[in-house]
């Protein structure tokens, strides 16, 4: 007899990066990496799955600036190419490492994994992941939702709500594009919720969102299942709360299941460790080092003396893993079965990026998951957010807290010291958007372009990602600078079209560089 539900969601998104203007641009990375160790893995999983008649349920969000990168044959012809540098440097650490029979074993493990995911992007899926992803959308198996269009922070947005309306709509409309149907379902970016983001979200045709754990706790009136029932706002949109128990399971730095120490090392890569005139090639072209993704040691312990990475043993520790998340969640739904009286659900909502990227082993994890739950119990079913509401409509209607899941689950880490100047300018930037949207109707085609890229210049300088860089002070500088041009075009763009003096060549210029959302209508921003 079924006791409850499991619903996992990943969340999949990384900032709009794209840069024409240079052959090698180091956070393009981001991307390849991204495509090397979390994507690509993903649809091969799931291909596994479904080839061995495994039934399963997961829910991703791919967000719009990650479905852009997906779409753009720039960015899609330079992951070739870096994967083809890839396979050769494998070739050569096969022959480097050809005594040692540690490290050539996983030379050769690399070797494959790198050719395999070149014969599945170019041949397979024709070089389109968006269609991949679509196919397993459509045999019902994964539900994809949206995020705000440039995963702007919406709590600190709201100054403006036709800011936040604009995020949402042209979330919605490029998810109709790609996957021919309005997405059910949103992930408010960083979970964060503020009263009146619920409403804009029904508007736009949204039925469900995530939520932080005290979004749904602190609800009021106070819900009766806690996060173990999602909740109706009054505008009848649902929150799905997030549950504790199973996120820390893989979150937490001292419980979760990706500090093990035979897992692999994120942090010792060659292109730190080896030779300089020999990782030369593969590096910056300054001659900084940089991660290149081939990584040889497994995290070993606290210390910093490493041991070499044992596939073997990891996929043992995987499988192991797994089977630990599936007897907890077992447990876990029995005992609030008893205890609330009715069927619950658990929902887990993770960054896609954890699985693959930062913990190498983590798609194999999910994969025998996936399996385990299929075949190895029959205490709870897995299940989407969409699934569940078409199956429980009647749900008990609360206010949510302001929430996210950021640090104290609040706002801070999206407005302190180290970024809170962004904000005048970008609220600023959104009212000036909204003036020209209600003043120009009928325009000239260079003018209608010039406010097109001036929305996509505002909407790029909204992403959260640069505020959160700044917070964590990984790639400050580059954080700074792309708020701060994206600011200066838009500044710009503002005047010429006031004074009725667009500069052609320049406009050109930043459709070419700045070309997310090419089908993006400015009338979006229209306050009536």
């Amino acid at each position: 007899m079924i006791k409850g539900y499991f619903c996992l969601i990943l969340h999949a998104h990384l900032p709009f990066v794209r840069h024409p203007d240079h052959e090698e641009f180091l956070e393009e990375d981001w991307y390849y990496h991204a495509l090397n160790e979390t994507y690509l893995p993903l649809l091969q999983m799931m291909e596994g799955l479904e080839k061995d008649g495994t039934d399963f349920r997961l829910t991703m969000t791919l967000s719009p600036p990650l479905l852009s990168m997906f779409a753009d044959s720039l960015l899609t012809d330079r992951y070739v190419r870096r994967l083809d540098r890839l396979i050769e440097l494998c070739s050569q650490e096969i022959e480097r490492t050809k005594e040692d029979p540690s490290f050539h074993e996983l030379a050769l493990m690399y070797h494959h994994h790198f050719s395999e995911a070149r014969q599945s992007f170019v041949h397979k899926y024709q070089k389109d992941l968006v269609k991949a992803f679509r196919n397993f959308q459509d045999s019902v198996k994964l539900e994809i939702i949206t995020c705000a269009a440039t995963h702007g922070y919406l709590p600190l947005l709201m100054v403006n709500q036709n800011g936040v309306r604009a995020q949402i709509r042209i979330a919605v409309q490029q998810y109709e594009k790609f996957f021919g149907r309005k997405p059910m379902g949103i992930w408010l970016p960083e979970c964060g919720y503020a009263p009146g983001i619920d409403k804009i979200l029904r508007e736009e045709g949204i039925r469900y969102f995530i939520l932080e754990t005290h979004g749904v706790l602190y609800a009021s009136p106070k819900p009766r299942y806690g996060v173990y029932a999602p909740i109706y706002c009054p505008s009848g949109v649902a929150a799905f709360g997030r549950d504790m128990d199973s996120s820390k399971q893989v979150w937490s730095a001292i419980e979760g299941y990706p500090g093990d120490f035979e897992y692999r090392d994120f942090y010792r890569d060659i292109g730190y460790d080896l030779d300089f005139d020999y990782v030369r090639p593969h590096i910056q072209p300054t001659g900084d080092r940089k991660i290149v993704g081939i990584k040889y040691y497994k995290i070993t312990g606290p210390t910093e003396h490493k041991e070499p990475y044992d596939r073997r043993v990891a996929m043992e520790k995987a499988a192991e893993h797994a089977g630990n998340f599936m007897f907890n969640r077992e447990r876990q739904i029995e005992y609030l079965r008893d205890v609330i009286g009715k069927e619950p659900i658990v929902v887990a909502p993770y960054d896609a990026e954890l699985f693959g990227h930062w913990w190498f082993e983590g798609p194999d994890f999910l994969n025998y998951l996936f399996r385990k739950v299929a075949h190895d119990q029959n205490v709870f079913k897995m299940i989407t957010p969409g699934e569940y509401l078409n199956k429980f409509p009647t749900l008990q209607m609360s206010n949510p807290c302001p929430s996210s899941w950021g640090y104290k689950g609040s706002s801070e880490v999206w407005l302190n010291g180290t970024n809170d100047w962004i904000y005048r300018h970008l609220h600023k930037a959104t009212d000036r958007m909204v003036e020209l949207a209600n003043r120009f109707t009928h325009l000239p085609e260079a003018h209608e372009r010039a406010l097109n890229q001036a929305a996509r210049e505002l909407l790029l300088a909204q992403s959260s990602d640069w505020a959160f860089i700044m917070k964590m002070g990984t790639a400050t500088e580059y954080a700074i600078r792309r708020t701060k041009e994206h600011l200066s075009n838009f500044t710009r763009l503002y005047e010429e079209i006031l004074g009725y003096r667009v500069d052609m060549d320049w406009l050109a210029h930043l459709e070419h560089r700045s070309n997310i959302f090419p089908d993006l209508n400015f009338r979006v921003y229209c306050s009536f």
